[in-house]
């Protein structure tokens, strides 16, 4: 990659133009973004998997520039327009609206008022006028009248149009424009259409809404844009036309020299027509869309944090689980699962109205607990979640089984995907509903992996933002989350797998054919075993695949192949061996790191291994807690100002954090509310009822702490 893109990568990023140039030589040498940011540390400086992602980011949006400007040049080159001065321009530009501006003038077009100008043989008149060549231009002009051209102010306007079409075409032109709109206001006006219709009122804020353009919310932009799509706003910049007028007929004077009198006036209406009807819908579309690209940016980021947290939300294990699908007139979805989550039994108990069959669903519910030896219960958020954990309470449940109410976000999603009809064949939605919820309990990363991450509920205005730039950062950030806690290869099902550095949807399937076929694996070796799975693929999926019982104690661990023969020379200086120095803090504590620096592997990779063999294969992810809603509400007409209340986080934004009080309606902490904390998804909260809008089902909450 060429210097020019390394150097504004780094410049980006805050960090060392050998760390991007690094980053981007492993990238083409087939390195994925865990692998690197987890094993290569010496060639990145320690970067993060955030930081690398990010290099991966521009190294690709950098790579499209360089085959546009290809294009570009090749245009303009069969033009014959090509000089060096602006090849050095386009090959010298990093910022995508740059080049455009660049290409503007020699970019083939549609049929322009100024094309036809031209065909009427007025350009040369629009030259002598542009270079301030003539001072009395209707003089000239009158040279021009002919069969093409009827009268001397029919000239005149075409030289006009020629000359308002180059001023649009202007690379500094733009640039001052640009300049001159992102310090002016972004407005929003209702239109008649929002007046007539009801699914307008969601917007009604924006009805007559201004804010600096620098400033406004992500939110705010992307909920505006919405409704103008949608119609209900019409949305402009307040530039003022006077001023960018003067300036453009400034500026042209500066580039060229002050005309006369005449010719000034021509000149004017040329810039003020360019403005108008040219530059000021093109500027205004490229101001918001520059405006857009920022808001999208900021909510994908959002996406992903809260993404990587439900990701990682806490498991409670391989543990037999009862699944509820709850629900009233259709009945409770009951499914119990094996400690690998696979299904036992399945049924449908009706303890809710309207056919209320309490008792036998209690003796059901009993009966299963203990002839599936039910450890934990998982209970769907959805309708009827509030009543069905009741109902299991009033059980009479051992002490032991604990009970955990689990999102349904995307479980409707996954239930009629393929991925569930080819997990279960033979059975109908609700049993594949219910196993996903109990499934996302033990393990939420593995099971949640199936889904779109669009459909999980998490984030803000995730249909409106940049749909490639949105699967970008959540592919990205399923990858992280995966390779940061690790896979058991012989119970990962090919969902989860397909994320494994350098591994993929065909390898994985590849995988689970192989571990079907000949057994369960007892190396990491033995992965070279899989067919087409080579040398390279191993060297980057390797470290983060665990075998439990392994015959090599470190296949459960995330110290890499490449690593081994480190750890077997510090157990035999230690005079032990290696299975005995694993997970031994007192003998880890002994070994000088600096005494193993080899080679490709320094300080930062030796202290890795030890930190490892300390608590090799440890989870990252926190131990599941228990949580019960507030007894006495059930609906939002129970709420009152001042309660004090318990809470789960449902979503956070950048305007606040929605709050499950355990009813069908969420809570908005707005972020003037959160008293400066940062909460996370799925976090226990305490809060305080500020106000209820019974009329619009809205609940204002505040923080009191966290739990």
């Amino acid at each position: 990659m060429k210097q020019i893109y390394t150097d504004t990568i780094a410049g980006k990023l805050g960090v060392k133009d050998w760390q991007v140039e690094n980053c981007i030589l492993l990238f083409e040498d087939g390195g994925t973004i865990p692998f690197i940011s987890r094993y290569r540390k010496e060639k990145t400086g320690g970067l993060d998997d955030v930081a690398v992602a990010e290099i991966r980011h521009w190294y690709d949006v950098f790579t499209e520039m360089e085959k546009r400007k290809e294009g570009i040049l090749s245009t303009i080159e069969e033009q014959g327009k090509l000089t060096e001065e602006l090849r050095r321009k386009i090959e010298d530009c990093v910022v995508a609206g740059e080049l455009e501006d660049l290409y503007l003038p020699y970019r083939p077009k549609r049929r322009t008022r100024a094309t036809v100008a031209k065909e009427n043989g007025l350009e040369p008149l629009a030259d002598k006028m542009w270079n301030v060549a003539v001072q009395d231009p209707e003089s000239e002009a009158a040279r021009y009248v002919g069969d093409k051209v009827k009268d001397v102010e029919s000239a005149l306007s075409g030289a006009r149009d020629i000359i308002a079409e180059r001023l649009s075409e202007s690379a500094p032109v733009r640039d001052t424009l640009r300049r001159m709109f992102r310090t002016r206001r972004i407005e929003s006006k209702a239109t008649k259409a929002a007046s007539s219709d009801p699914e307008a009122a969601k917007y009604r804020t924006y009805f007559n809404f201004n804010m600096p353009v620098q400033k406004i919310p992500s939110h705010n932009l992307l909920a505006m844009l919405r409704a103008e799509k949608e119609g209900y706003l019409s949305i402009r910049i307040d530039a003022d036309p006077q001023k960018c007028g003067n300036k453009m007929y400034y500026d042209f004077c500066q580039e060229h020299r002050y005309p006369g009198p005449a010719l000034a006036g021509q000149i004017r209406m040329a810039v003020d027509d360019s403005f108008k009807r040219l530059l000021e819908p093109s500027i205004t579309n490229e101001i918001i869309k520059e405006a857009k690209e920022k808001a999208d940016i900021e909510s994908v980021n959002v996406f992903g944090e809260n993404l990587t947290q439900l990701l990682l939300s806490p498991p409670v294990g391989q543990k037999r689980t009862m699944a509820i699908d709850p629900g009233f007139r259709n009945g409770c979805k009951i499914a119990c699962l094996d400690e690998s989550g696979n299904l036992l039994h399945h049924e449908v108990i009706f303890p809710h109205p309207p056919q209320s069959e309490k008792v036998k669903s209690i003796m059901a519910v009993s009966s299963m607990i203990e002839d599936y030896g039910i450890e934990v219960i998982a209970i769907g958020n959805g309708t009827a979640a509030r009543e069905t954990e009741d109902f299991i309470k009033r059980v009479g449940i051992p002490e032991e089984v604990k009970v955990f109410t689990v999102s349904e976000d995307g479980a409707s999603i996954y239930s009629a995907s393929e991925v569930a009809r080819k997990e279960f064949p033979d059975e109908d939605v609700t049993v594949r509903g219910a196993v996903s919820i109990g499934r996302r309990l033990m393990d939420p990363l593995a099971e949640l992996v199936k889904i779109d991450p669009k459909s999980l509920g998490v984030g803000q205005y995730q249909h409106d933002v940049d749909q490639n730039l949105l699967r970008e950062k959540l592919d990205t950030t399923v990858a992280i989350c995966v390779n940061n806690v690790g896979v058991n290869l012989n119970t990962a099902s090919p969902y989860l797998l397909s994320y494994v550095s350098g591994i993929g949807p065909s390898l994985a399937e590849g995988i689970v054919a192989y571990r079907a076929a000949k057994g369960r694996f007892t190396s990491r070796q033995e992965l070279l075993k899989v067919p087409k799975l080579g040398p390279k693929t191993f060297e980057q999926c390797a470290g983060f695949l665990r075998i439990h019982d392994a015959r090599n104690p470190l296949d459960n661990s995330a110290v890499h192949p490449e690593c081994y023969h480190i750890v077997d020379r510090m157990a035999s200086d230690l005079g032990v061996s290696t299975r005995q120095l694993i997970g031994n803090e007192d003998l880890i504590s002994r070994i000088d790191p600096s005494r193993y620096v080899e080679g490709g592997f320094g300080l930062p990779t030796i202290n890795d291994i030890l930190k490892e063999l300390a608590k090799p294969g440890r989870d990252p992810r926190q131990e599941a807690r228990e949580f019960s809603f507030a007894d006495d509400i059930h609906e939002i007409g129970d709420l009152k100002p001042g309660m004090e209340l318990p809470g789960v986080v449902t979503n956070v934004t950048n305007f606040g954090a929605f709050v499950d009080l355990g009813i069908h309606e969420n809570g908005l902490i707005h972020v003037s509310k959160l008293r400066g904390a940062k909460v996370k998804l799925h976090q226990q909260v305490m809060v305080t009822v500020l106000d209820v809008d019974l009329d619009r089902n809205r609940i204002s909450l505040g923080l009191l702490n966290n739990k």
